[in-house]
């Protein structure tokens, strides 16, 4: 992901800078004014995210354009040695604001914020087939059916979009920073957001959300196995119950949030070969082993439609 940096001035005030990497990505993915603009437009509303200091754009400072925005103090729950940290109690609770958060930035509204025009309100599933159908073809290394077939059923029961909502497009625990008492505290990482449907937030924080009973090993980090942290079904139910909103063929998007991954972890792959991310001699065929994991979860994501898997 983006390369973040924390530093701190002369009288020790911390901040933290993030600038875009290097190697193979999408070539919007990685727009710092973008994100710098989205997370401005936030400052205001009730979606905590972090305080911003400036947006420099100038190439010559650091190789890259880049933003600084303020520390924040907490933890960021990755894996169950960060997850250890949170008791029990401090569990239950941060699944539940992890959704309650979503749930805020769905309310957001987008003309009020100066974010109407972020993006095109129509046809974000179909924009978004297309756009990480592009990035697998740059990417893929060989043919793999899995990932073709899951596409073309994708591809062939696209949902019905509902009202355009502000998706954050990555929104997980670990792109959160979460006080020891489970309070969400500030929402990183945006520069995937966009306007489309608010399913596609919902489907992918499903995905990231590993139960302690899952059987296949797919890479995600696994804070969420530990006792305490509410079930998949239990977040969706808080969703619905904060939201009213009708969460029909979330499956779908469940997916989809697979799919993407799989494209995403593809590209990580790229780069990996092309040594952006040093070499420590592996060919990296770990990482191709989870994309056809990736693979097959989403197409039985698919085929349990309606239900959370």
């Amino acid at each position: 992901s983006n390369l973040t940096y924390r530093v701190a001035d002369a009288a020790g005030t911390r901040w933290v800078l993030r600038r875009p990497p290097l190697g193979h990505v999408l070539a919007t993915a990685h727009d710092m004014a973008r994100e710098h603009r989205i997370i401005a437009a936030l400052a205001g509303s009730p979606v905590p995210v972090p305080s911003l200091v400036g947006m420099c754009d100038d190439d010559s400072v650091i190789g890259a354009p880049f933003y600084v925005m303020d520390h924040c103090d907490g933890l960021v729950v990755r894996d169950e040695h960060v997850g250890a940290e949170l008791d029990p109690e401090a569990r239950r609770r941060v699944g539940f604001e992890l959704v309650d958060v979503l749930a805020q930035i769905h309310g957001v509204d987008i003309d009020a914020v100066g974010l109407g025009d972020l993006a095109r309100r129509e046809g974000y599933v179909e924009r978004q087939l297309s756009r990480w159908a592009s990035q697998w073809q740059a990417t893929k290394d060989g043919d793999d059916p899995a990932m073709d077939l899951l596409h073309d059923r994708l591809a062939a029961s696209v949902p019905t979009q509902g009202p355009a909502t502000i998706v954050h497009g990555d929104y997980r625990l670990d792109n959160c920073i979460v006080g020891a008492d489970g309070t969400v505290r500030a929402v990183l990482d945006w520069e995937l957001c966009t306007l489309g449907d608010r399913r596609a937030d919902l489907g992918l924080m499903l995905v990231y959300w590993v139960g302690p009973d899952d059987a296949v090993d797919l890479g995600i980090p696994a804070a969420t196995r530990l006792p305490g942290f509410p079930t998949r079904d239990e977040l969706l139910a808080r969703y619905v119950e904060r939201t009213g909103v009708d969460v029909g063929e979330v499956g779908w998007f469940q997916a989809f949030g697979y799919w993407k991954l799989a494209v995403i972890l593809q590209g990580v792959l790229v780069r990996y070969r092309a040594g952006a991310m040093g070499d420590d001699g592996d060919d990296g065929s770990g990482f191709t082993v989870l994309v056809r994991r990736l693979a097959d979860a989403g197409l039985a994501a698919l085929d349990a439609q309606g239900t959370v898997v």
